[in-house]
């Protein structure tokens, strides 16, 4: 990939990958290395023959989430004495947003990716299952289980 289509490729999805990485790593520190880690790996990736757009940006995102999983399974994540964390979320409109946002980070993982890629970045199952590398009745199976989560956690009918 030449130095100009690379740079187009970072103008056009650095922040649809960030936010949706920003949302399964908890943290904007992790979500930076995992994004970085990414489009490193795209910098240096030889003769790649994507379809489309729509193509580089699956892929982007895989790697991202693989990277934020990596994270998650390693010794230091594993093994590390928390400090007491700042509050560096952005504030919320209301209380109810916020009510939400506390749930959505309940969840276990597997279940944030396919929450955040289906409602926030608009991917269908099958998309979402192409990009997870998963079965598509495994995604609706983790959706589902998200809903009954999130029902449980909000207290709503």
């Amino acid at each position: 990939m030449d130095s100009t289509a690379y740079h187009s490729v970072v103008d056009r999805y650095l922040n649809d990958i960030y936010r949706t990485v920003l949302s399964c790593c908890g943290n904007k520190e992790n979500a930076e290395d995992a994004v970085q880690t990414a489009f490193l790996k795209l910098l240096n990736l030889k003769n790649a023959e994507f379809k489309d757009d729509e193509h580089i940006k699956r892929w982007l995102i895989k790697v991202a989430l693989n990277e934020c999983r990596n994270m998650w399974s390693s010794f230091w994540h594993r093994n590390k004495v928390s400090f007491d964390d700042l509050d560096t979320d952005p504030s919320y409109r209301d209380e109810t947003h916020e009510e939400l946002k506390e749930a959505l980070d309940k969840l276990p993982l597997n279940y944030r990716e396919v929450v955040h890629l289906y409602y926030y970045e608009g991917y269908d199952v099958r998309e979402i299952s192409t990009i997870l590398g998963i079965s598509e009745s495994n995604v609706q199976v983790r959706l589902k289980r998200a809903r009954d989560k999130l029902r449980d956690f909000l207290g709503e009918e």
